[in-house]
């Protein structure tokens, strides 16, 4: 058999010393400002209902007392740090690897790194300083910050309120901005017409001059945030971006048992209209928050990525140890 060299880490010595380097700044931050670390399962009886993130799932065949249970890496630490939360654990952090089905790519590997801390007592404006405050521990020199709303973004790159533009007005904005096939797109509903929009148009003009933080999303794409009732209902979530790539995804989080299901629900409705397999919710977390979940703010940011900003590297597979094709 003829030898290759996939045995050979795909990232050099350099970046493996600068990502632990990385980490034990990031663990010295949280220390410094009170912020447990914790550990939480990898594997989950329960899966994440969102229909853009699919979970690798596999089945444990040990003792009777659970043989045939079903399986699912977690594609974040979220519902089990929100249970600690709702024990009384008080602010917590967590670095772990994460697994996420169908996502390569320059910017994305199944397996990678994150972040995630939970901020009770803080509301998610104070938590997207206290990111800006971690990044620019981590740089040679301060970046500026930037924060704008979802409608700001839209106003000041495509001349439009998200809001209240209908789905054709959505539609020609694609055809007429140039975006490739718009014409041709089967899209249904507004929110993938604008994700298409932000990623297309919006996306890489952010954080060009240092980080910009996106924030007051459509009350549609709410996930597990709070939705605030202004004009135009928004969610108070938040996205971090540097040099036109996402970094960190936050919110205000939602406490409310009874709103949480009925977004689970409704996750697993348009992923069974969608074709994709329903999976199963996490009725812990969901007894969690009927036990009483503190009001906090939380942040999930990518490692990996973050390391691309830091070392001015383009490709994520030059910054994990062993990407997916030497794993």
């Amino acid at each position: 058999m003829a030898q290759t060299d996939d045995w050979r880490p795909s990232a050099s010595v350099e970046m493996i010393r600068a990502r632990a380097e990385m980490l034990s700044h990031i663990r010295r931050f949280f220390d410094q400002i009170g912020v447990i670390e914790v550990e939480t399962p990898v594997c989950s009886r329960f899966a994440a209902t969102d229909p853009a993130i699919e979970s690798f799932n596999t089945r444990y065949t040990g003792p009777e007392a659970v043989q045939g249970l079903d399986l699912y890496l977690h594609t974040s630490p979220e519902f089990p740090m929100k249970r600690l939360l709702a024990a009384g654990s008080g602010p917590i952090y967590q670095i772990c690897k994460v697994f996420r089905n169908g996502e390569l790519g320059r910017r994305h590997n199944p397996e990678f790194s994150l972040l995630e801390w939970y901020r009770p007592g803080l509301d998610y404006h104070q938590l997207m300083d206290e990111v800006a405050n971690l990044i620019n521990r981590l740089t040679a020199r301060p970046l500026q910050t930037e924060k704008l709303t979802y409608a700001q973004a839209f106003e000041r790159w495509l001349g439009m309120n998200p809001h209240a533009a209908d789905l054709d007005h959505l539609r020609q904005c694609a055809v007429d901005q140039g975006i490739s096939g718009a014409e041709q797109l089967a899209i249904e509903g507004r929110d993938g017409w604008l994700d298409l929009l932000l990623s297309h148009l919006i996306e890489p003009q952010l954080g060009q001059h240092g980080m910009t933080f996106l924030y007051d999303y459509p009350a549609s794409q709410a996930a597990l945030a709070q939705v605030r009732e202004d004009r135009y209902p928004v969610a108070e979530r938040f996205e971090l971006y540097i040099g036109g790539m996402e970094i960190a995804n936050g919110f205000q989080e939602l406490t409310n048992a009874g709103l949480q299901r009925k977004r689970f629900n409704e996750d697993n409705r348009r992923r069974g209209s969608s074709r994709q397999a329903e999976v199963p919710m996490d009725e812990a977390l969901l007894d969690a928050l009927v036990a009483g979940m503190p009001e906090c703010s939380g942040v999930a940011l990518g490692l990996d990525r973050l390391l691309m900003v830091l070392t001015g590297t383009h490709d994520i597979r030059q910054v994990v140890t062993f990407d997916i094709g030497r794993a």
